[in-house]
């Protein structure tokens, strides 16, 4: 490959509207570029002696917006987009009763980058659409107890209608937990207050995630630590219910302060749970515990739901044995709501070699089952995966709407069907909204398999491949939509056949299927004939009212067939939108450059850099939603005295803004 094609450092991200950061959290210039991290810190007094190497010990006390060198990097840019629930894809699924929620460590808590990195091995979460909360889980005594989900994962999140919590962890003794700590976070001021529960709004608030997660597990309290705690909790969910924020409380500590897991909502921690939104559960539940609790949450004047019960999934996975009929039932209403706990397990458990096709395979197993059809979910599976028993939701409501398919890594990366970086990657910030129901196949016929294909891709790192015999005609679902369909509506497929031969139509439903389960009632419209990557635009004249459903139908006429869609886009027009300001360098070291500008009014998807060589040539360096950037190890070209920058704004369709540029001098 050309080597003036390579990328210097890969993160980026996908955006639909950036709001202003708050005036005070503007980069500030420093004398040297460091990379930004995901941020984290004790609630006031610091460990004795020193943090370990790559380890910055911060209190949560002291924070401020102003003073965060980092907060551009890593303020969220995609407000939680609504969402609403199609008629299910099967006869199981329901919507109305058991919820889902994460807890998900994506990297360690020092060192977690701020924008991505590097390697494609990473845990690519993509199937949204099951999940209703997401706890960045994480936090150790030697480094930190309250962290801050980084922008990526909230902006993917956000963007399939997720909130993210925060994670506040008071560990175990076991585990180097002082009692100190709790008692730092519970303090109070001359007023009552408690000056903590105002900051974890504030940053909250600040760096644009959805509130926080609770997990006092330190032991050695009493009764007056265990008062201040609940205070501190219902002190912290009305600041929080002012902005817009959750609540979580997490089973161990007891009202008399001592912790003592219940596996159950009782006396013990009713409160707790009377003064936050929702709580999970500890793992020691029975079919009983979970009865009785669903029993008292609603003697309360609660919902059920509103209680998650703990799975613990980090060593076995989709292989953990569940008593699923205590939590969802199949013949009677749900129980309680699920708390999956480290489902990266689909990640971890593979050897080194793991390749993202990989993760995938076994992340579908996790989420859809074992027919890995949601449609079709097979009865016999141990396995009762989320697609069985919860309906999917859908953010694909308004105009216009594209995907790539990316999911937020790759090997490499592509633009326009050209590899622009042969450099491995990962910035789930760049992922696009993706079909919730993976995958949905209707055929008379062998069932292909279908996946997300890391070997090419139209943009990104990824395309949905089709491989198979394709024996009678089949129908890939992609989308539930709640789309509105006007005279110049049009929708663009781009893809290309790899193997055999395939006719390929369009197939769109303006309404729900009949029952769960059951076919959308399809108009299948030709697509034009491609040769190699392309896009084709298939003009819905005659139809109106709401697009619900979006497919493709595939029909071989020379098999076996290997076809891939790259991307897909719905649109009335074809908009481009405004170039962003002042682009500028506000630290150096070197190669290594901070970046800032002035975001572009109206929506943007992201940003992406370019540098401009002296032949013309652009060169691809990255992308991003936040409005700041790190760059790793540029270097002057043979003779050059100045590397000239490139910034663009890329719209929902990916057209691109003029760009903005700065020189940095060697």
């Amino acid at each position: 490959m050309n080597p003036t094609r390579r990328t210097v450092l890969l993160a980026g991200a996908a955006a639909a509207l950036l709001p202003p950061l708050p005036a005070a959290a503007a980069p500030r210039t420093a004398a040297a570029a460091t990379p930004p991290y995901a941020s984290y810190w004790y609630p006031d007094s610091l460990p004795s002696g020193s943090p370990g190497t790559g380890i910055t010990w911060r209190s949560l006390k002291s924070w401020t917006a102003a003073g965060d060198p980092d907060l551009a990097f890593n303020a969220a840019a995609v407000p939680l987009a609504p969402r609403f629930t199609p008629t299910p894809a099967n006869t199981t699924a329901r919507s109305g009763q058991a919820r889902v929620q994460s807890l998900v460590s994506f990297g360690p808590t020092s060192a977690n980058p701020s924008q991505g990195s590097a390697t494609a091995d990473y845990y690519a979460l993509t199937h949204w659409a099951y999940l209703d909360e997401l706890v960045f889980w994480g936090g150790s005594s030697g480094e930190g107890l309250i962290l801050a989900p980084n922008a990526p994962i909230v902006d993917a999140a956000h963007r399939h209608g997720v909130p993210v919590l925060g994670n506040v962890f008071l560990p175990p003794v076991a585990y180097g937990g002082q009692l100190q700590w709790t008692r730092d976070l519970v303090q109070k001021d001359a007023a009552g207050h408690h000056p903590l529960a105002a900051q974890l709004v504030a940053v909250a608030a600040a760096y644009g995630f959805d509130g926080w997660f609770v997990n006092a597990e330190t032991g050695g309290g009493n009764t007056a630590l265990g008062a201040d705690m609940l205070g501190f909790v219902k002190e912290l969910k009305a600041l929080a219910k002012a902005r817009g924020q959750r609540v979580t409380w997490y089973d161990a500590m007891t009202v008399n302060g001592t912790v003592s897991w219940q596996g159950a909502l009782n006396s013990q921690n009713q409160a707790f749970f009377q003064a936050a939104d929702d709580m999970f559960v500890d793992f020691r539940w029975s079919a009983g515990s979970l009865a009785s609790s669903g029993q008292k949450a609603e003697q309360l004047g609660r919902s059920r739901y509103e209680l998650w019960a703990g799975v613990d999934v980090e060593s076995n996975g989709s292989d953990t044995s569940v008593n699923w009929d205590a939590i969802v039932p199949g013949g009677r209403a749900h129980i309680t709501s699920l708390g999956l706990y480290r489902p990266e397990w689909t990640r971890n458990h593979l050897p080194a070699s793991r390749t993202p096709g990989d993760f995938h395979a076994a992340d579908d197993r996790f989420w859809t089952g074992r027919s890995l059809d949601p449609s079709r979910p097979d009865t016999t599976d141990p396995w009762r995966a989320p697609a069985v028993s919860v309906a999917d939701r859908s953010t694909v409501s308004g105009m216009p709407f594209a995907s790539t398919f990316n999911t937020g890594h790759g090997l490499r990366w592509y633009e326009e069907g050209a590899v622009t970086s042969d450099t491995p990657w990962n910035h789930l910030g760049l992922q696009d909204r993706l079909p919730s129901r993976r995958w949905v196949v209707r055929t008379a016929g062998a069932r292909p398999a279908v996946s997300f294909d890391f070997a090419d891709a139209w943009r990104g790192g990824s395309s949905v491949l089709v491989d198979g015999a394709l024996d009678a005609p089949t129908v890939v679902e992609l989308y539930a939509t709640r789309l509105p369909v006007g005279a110049d509506t049009v929708v663009e497929l781009t893809h290309r056949t790899d193997a055999g031969a395939v006719n390929v139509e369009l197939a769109v439903a303006l309404a729900e299927p009949d029952a769960p389960g059951a076919t959308p009632p399809y108009t299948y419209l030709p697509v034009n004939a491609v040769d190699g990557w392309q896009t084709a635009t298939v003009a819905l004249t005659g139809l109106s009212g709401t697009l619900h459903s979006i497919a493709v139908r595939l029909t071989a006429t020379d098999g076996p067939v290997r076809w891939r869609l790259g991307g897909l886009a719905v649109r009335d027009a074809v908009v481009s939108p405004a170039a962003p300001s002042g682009l500028r360098v506000t630290a150096a070291s070197g190669g290594d450059l901070r970046l800032a500008w002035t975001p572009a009014p109206g929506d943007v998807r992201h940003y992406t850099l370019h540098r401009l060589l002296a032949d013309g040539t652009r060169r691809f360096l990255g992308a991003t939603c936040q409005r700041a950037y790190f760059l790793t190890g540029l270097r002057p070209e043979q003779g050059e005295q100045a590397a000239r920058l490139e910034l663009r704004a890329v719209g929902e369709l990916y057209t691109a803004s003029a760009p903005v540029a700065v020189t940095h001098t060697w």
